[in-house]
């Protein structure tokens, strides 16, 4: 049984703004088991105004998994780059059925930008950046524009830019849980395991962290989970965890 909730606008005075509320969560809720942060988060804190955003890549199960538990209807947002594999198509599928996930969003990029941005699909040979904005950035804000906060699947151990997760961090205007922060590399095996989880089926073959095709390739022993992604350049995230979220979200809420 989880204790009696602070309600979310009591944490900290309203003019103390996003960041030191979602600071207050977690200073609050932050230790709490991953399962119980998530019904925390959608029973009490945010009610039906939180949405989990899911890549359906190589660690995706775990948390999707943890969501049914609590509500089978709860949003999960897909962004559907068009340039996804075709085995994280099949899996996203096959995950929705696991578990009986009823309300999937599948957010695509404005064909519009993609005209006028990328009208060859060849973005990405010459500016990664621009192509994460287009296909990822700009879908995303508009994914999560209603609601308040929305949870992901994110965990320290994935790459050096994670070590310091927080389990709840304002984005702009809003609240990125990441119930999972704290997770090692055992524990995901270990859930995985326990409750007979189905992988992706690109892990099999290395791929240790699983975005668009043209970017992606299988993780080196050794490597962190998120070397394949972008090999060759500095680019280590999407941009859809970094600033170019907030600014969107921040410009949207104006």
């Amino acid at each position: 049984m989880l204790a009696k909730p602070r309600p979310l606008d009591r944490i900290g005075n309203v003019d103390d703004g996003i960041a030191a509320k979602a600071a207050g969560l977690d200073a609050l809720y932050g230790h709490l088991k991953p399962i119980e942060i998530i019904e925390r988060s959608a029973r009490e804190l945010f009610l039906d105004e939180i949405a989990a955003v899911s890549s359906f890549g190589a660690d995706s199960a775990v948390l999707l998994h943890m969501i049914a538990k609590i509500d089978r209807t709860l949003p999960v947002i897909f962004l559907d780059t068009g340039k996804h594999f075709e085995e994280t198509l099949g899996y996203r599928d096959a995950l929705a059925a696991d578990f009986g996930l009823t309300n999937i969003r599948v957010i695509k990029p404005e064909e519009a930008a993609l005209e006028r941005i990328d009208p060859t699909g060849n973005l990405h040979q010459s500016n990664t950046d621009a192509c994460c904005d287009v296909r990822k950035v700009e879908p995303l804000a508009r994914g999560v524009a209603p609601f308040r906060a929305w949870l992901t699947g994110r965990k320290r151990f994935q790459a050096a830019t994670r070590a310091a997760l927080p389990v709840f961090e304002a984005v702009g205007p809003r609240i990125r849980i990441n119930p999972l922060a704290h997770w090692t590399t055992s524990d995901q095996a270990d859930y995985m395991r326990a409750h007979a989880l189905r992988e992706n089926p690109l892990v099999a073959y290395g791929y240790l962290s699983i975005g668009c095709f043209p970017c992606t390739q299988p993780v080196q022993p050794g490597e962190d989970a998120r070397s394949g992604r972008w090999a060759g350049h500095a680019k280590t995230e999407c941009g859809i965890h970094l600033s170019g979220l907030e600014k969107s979200l921040t410009d949207a809420s104006l």
